[in-house]
């Protein structure tokens, strides 16, 4: 029962954060995270985190969402940068940040120094969002950090088990440790693939000869992260990489177009709440850790050189600036390489903000917290693993800092930040308007010939036909090729008419709810009118 009012606990805390984050203006996850410590002071303990349950919980329905609506021709399009930023990147701050911290902290072997800056490696996307609400951070930098997000998570992981293994063996093999990196890598990623292709097919197979539930699909679509994350797990390869490819798998099958609508617009919204739900429990869980791992600061400083507590407040201030330091070499290397290059002409000057930006955008998160758990407590020799407590307080400081600089200096650097244009967006998304304009007309008039031929009353067929096509001709003629000015104007006119439209639609929803309070109408009725309200109301807002 303890733990049942714990877990509603959590729960309630994440719907006051969202409140207390409106009013307040400050950064969701730091409040999140002050809650979870709050949760503490009213339970008197901590929930037990264990790592191996919080990944298999948490990450694979997170990851495979975002790999599932991550727009993934803007992330092809920038796959050089992702690329160099989710596996060089980690590799290199893996090394440069390893040796600093066992130079710093000389009773911290180098093994366990070096797992440490691996789980460090990856950043949280859910912080950077959550931050940069209040200056949004463009599409384009938003799309590279997602995609490299989704990697540097597996990357980073990969390299710390590669440190744990030498740290309990005292034994390191540089071909091994390739070979243990492409196997988890392919071997997730195929699983992922294949899971997500499989259950597909036989889903296909079902619906298609006795129709489809609604609510069986929603239910395949939460269980099928879930499916790949255990199957990669089970061959030992990446459980985090199978989720990813599962989502992006899934974008590419949904394109199909073969699920109901009813069933799209449901399960979008029962994904909404998933990852709302998911994301803030993450940080809540993290808050709940803190209050512990602060206690054990007197005990963790014994083990270094030092006895005074604000040594650890040192060692934490010098990772996080070398975090970012090391980010901003990587970033600001591969924008000039990569990003800004121009075929036949010089590379540009990099914008030194816009490098500033993506280097204090690698804010850490749960994922490192559980990762740096899940450091063993022994060695092979049965000793106690060096610097294990140490370790764990160090990657709990680092994530709270990093999110406190994220929060003060991100909202000002990203003020008229700018990245290289996106050509030809608005001009494609009339080009897709018009090519599904003429597919409904020439629809309307084969489905209202077939509908009116033998038929008393043809004219009726006719006329219907014919308003209906008259909406997908005004959209043809507002978005053809004219005059910049023209098409400027009908963007105009179609603002001014989503807003009347909303306006009106509202109108209609007080009118149904007063009468349906009045009983003039019954409440089946009333919902189903506001229901169709609703779903209109989605389309234009």
């Amino acid at each position: 029962m303890h733990l049942i009012e714990t877990v509603l606990l959590l729960l309630v805390a994440v719907v006051v954060s969202g409140w207390v984050a409106r009013i307040t203006r400050v950064p969701l996850p730091l409040i999140q995270i002050g809650l979870g410590a709050g949760v503490v002071l009213i339970t008197g303990e901590s929930v037990d985190l264990n790592p191996e349950i919080f990944f298999l919980l948490f990450l694979p329905p997170l990851l495979f969402v975002d790999g599932w609506r991550i727009p993934k021709e803007d992330v092809f399009r920038d796959r050089v940068v992702i690329l160099e930023l989710a596996l060089g990147l980690v590799i290199f701050t893996v090394v440069g940040l390893g040796f600093l911290i066992h130079w710093m902290i000389p009773a911290m072997p180098l093994a366990v120094a070096f797992a440490l800056a691996a789980i460090l490696s990856p950043t949280d996307p859910i912080a950077v969002s959550a931050i940069a609400s209040r200056a949004p951070i463009p599409k384009r930098l938003m799309h590279i950090l997602e995609g490299e997000s989704l990697l540097n998570d597996a990357t980073g992981l990969t390299c710390m088990r590669i440190a744990v293994i030498a740290a309990t063996t005292g034994a390191f093999s540089l071909t091994n440790a390739v070979g243990t990196f492409a196997w988890l890598a392919v071997g997730g990623v195929a699983a992922g693939v294949a899971v997500t292709l499989a259950i597909s097919l036989v889903k296909g197979m079902i619906s298609r000869r006795w129709g489809e539930d609604v609510g069986g699909q929603i239910l395949i679509s939460l269980l099928m992260p879930f499916a790949a994350y255990l199957a990669a797990e089970a061959i030992h390869a990446s459980g985090i990489l199978a989720a990813v490819a599962a989502g992006v798998t899934m974008s590419f099958t949904e394109r199909k177009g073969s699920a109901l609508a009813a069933t799209r617009i449901r399960r979008a919204v029962v994904w909404d709440t998933v990852q709302f739900v998911a994301n803030g429990l993450i940080f809540v869980i993290l808050g709940e850790q803190m209050p512990s791992i602060l206690a054990r600061a007197a005990e963790v400083i014994q083990t270094t050189q030092h006895r005074d507590v604000w040594w650890l407040a040192i060692y934490v201030l010098a990772i996080v600036a070398a975090l970012a330091v090391l980010r901003f070499i990587w970033v600001w290397t591969s924008l000039k390489l990569t990003l800004f290059r121009r075929r036949g002409r010089s590379t540009p000057k990099v914008d030194l903000r816009l490098v500033a930006v993506m280097s204090l955008a690698g804010v850490r998160g749960a994922i490192t917290l559980a990762g740096i758990l899940t450091l063993p407590f022994m060695l092979g020799d049965g000793t106690p693993m060096p610097a294990r407590n140490l370790a764990i307080f160090l990657a709990a400081g680092v994530i709270v800092v990093s999110l406190v600089v994220a929060s003060v200096a991100l909202p000002h650097l990203l003020k008229n930040v700018q990245l290289p244009p996106e050509t030809g967006r608005l001009a494609e998304e009339d080009r897709s308007r018009v090519a599904a304009a003429w597919a409904a007309i020439r629809a309307i008039e084969d489905a209202q010939h077939s509908m009116a031929e033998g038929k008393p009353d043809p004219d009726l067929y006719a006329d219907t036909a014919a308003r209906i096509m008259e909406v997908y001709r005004h959209r043809i003629e507002t978005r053809s090729e004219t005059e910049a000015e023209e098409i400027q104007k009908a963007r105009k006119a179609d603002d001014v008419e989503r807003r009347l439209r909303l306006a009106g639609l509202a109108a209609e929803r007080e009118e149904l709810i007063r009468l349906s309070r009045r009983r003039v109408i019954d409440e089946a009725t009333a919902r189903k009118l506001i229901r169709e309200i609703d779903l209109q109301e989605i389309r234009y807002a």
